[in-house]
């Protein structure tokens, strides 16, 4: 029996693919898959190493979704288009095995995935970018009152509108505002406008990824 592999994803036509592409590698067998973390678990698989997208229709976060991947005892290697830089930079910071690019040669994808589920780490441009990245780009500190407000105002709730929903005045929702502004730019990551400010949220986990396409 080869390596027995996870993976998680949620295009039917890329699990499709990956399963084409173990079809000449006998040590590599495609034996789970689902459209989320949880419900790759719930199977309960043996399982080698999960290959693992960094973008879910779930609107999970990388750094939860490897968490809960490591928690149930498995490795995991990021299959993505790696289309977010910072969420590459939060899957390295997790302690994935390596970040393979989904438009990488079949060959050398298929090494990859070999390396990782063997325990190996596989260290591509995106990978070592990531982790040599300044350690403190994301050190924002946002305190719960902070993170729920930030949530409700980036997701396009007005002032007014966020302060009867928290129970505090509208200055003190724009002063947290402000505040939450200063320690973004402090951190080196900018959130001059409420597009920023939605960036940041869904960047560190506070709103839901969006879905592709939309």
């Amino acid at each position: 029996m080869g390596k027995r592999i996870g993976f998680v994803e949620d295009h039917q036509s890329m699990v499709l693919g990956v399963g084409a592409m173990f079809a000449d590698r006998p040590e590599l067998e495609l034996v789970a898959s689902s459209d989320t973390v949880p419900g790759l678990l719930t199977q309960q698989p043996e399982l080698d190493l999960v290959l693992l997208d960094l973008r879910l229709s779930d609107g999970s976060s990388p750094t939860a979704n490897i968490e809960a991947l490591h928690a149930a005892g498995h490795s995991v290697l990021v299959y993505t288009c790696a289309e977010n830089p910072y969420l590459v930079r939060l899957a390295a910071k997790a302690g994935v095995l390596g970040i393979v690019r989904k438009s990488a040669p079949v060959e050398l994808a298929l090494d990859a995935i070999v390396a990782a589920a063997d325990g190996e780490a596989v260290v591509t441009t995106e990978w070592a970018a990531a982790v040599d990245g300044d350690p403190d780009l994301d050190a924002v500190n946002l305190s719960p009152r902070q993170q729920e407000v930030l949530a409700l105002y980036a997701s396009g709730e007005k002032a007014d509108r966020v302060a009867r929903l928290t129970g505090l005045s509208t200055e003190t929702v724009n002063d947290y505002v402000r505040r939450i502004r200063s320690k973004y730019a402090a951190a080196g990551r900018p959130a001059g406008t409420k597009v920023d400010l939605y960036q940041r949220a869904v960047e560190d986990g506070f709103l839901p990824i969006p879905e592709r396409g939309r």
